[in-house]
């Protein structure tokens, strides 16, 4: 069994509205709370962390599997939507939407868009992120698949 061990550094100068930072690896940036939540909004913040985390993952995977699987991929984007709630004062991610753009090659045959579509639903669940989420954060996902017409 291999065991991959991950660190991260965090400073954290003062109070509420202080801005810190992390450092991990490649990744090094300011923190701070979100104006959306009254705060300075300096660098990132957890929930476009969680986000980011949910939506690198995803998207690696469904790469991995369409390599592995020879779909002819020609361009591969996403766009991901974090959805955050305040009920009665406590603060829940409630859900995150991610929206894949996936062009095949021109010459892609219909049952190599079918398996796409089949991949783009497994990467969501075969990722490790999406499943450590599993059952707090809903994770849902709005496909979009066509071969190129040019």
């Amino acid at each position: 069994m291999a065991e991959h061990s991950f660190l991260l550094q965090a400073t954290w100068p003062g109070g509420r509205n202080s801005v810190g930072e992390i450092q991990t690896g490649h990744l090094k940036t300011a923190i701070s709370i979100p104006p959306e939540m009254d705060g300075p909004g300096e660098g990132t913040n957890p929930d476009e962390m969680l986000l980011g985390a949910a939506a690198t993952c995803y998207i690696i995977t469904l790469a991995a599997m369409l390599e592995r699987n020879s779909i002819p991929v020609e361009s591969l984007t996403m766009e991901s939507e974090g959805i955050v709630e305040v009920i009665k004062g406590y603060i829940t991610y409630k859900k995150i939407i991610h929206r894949p753009d996936l062009i095949l090659a021109s010459d892609a045959e219909e049952k190599e868009i079918r398996l796409a579509q089949r991949l783009a639903e497994k990467a969501e669940q075969s990722c490790m992120i999406s499943r450590a989420l599993k059952g707090n954060v809903s994770i849902e996902l709005e496909a979009h698949i066509e071969k190129n017409s040019k």
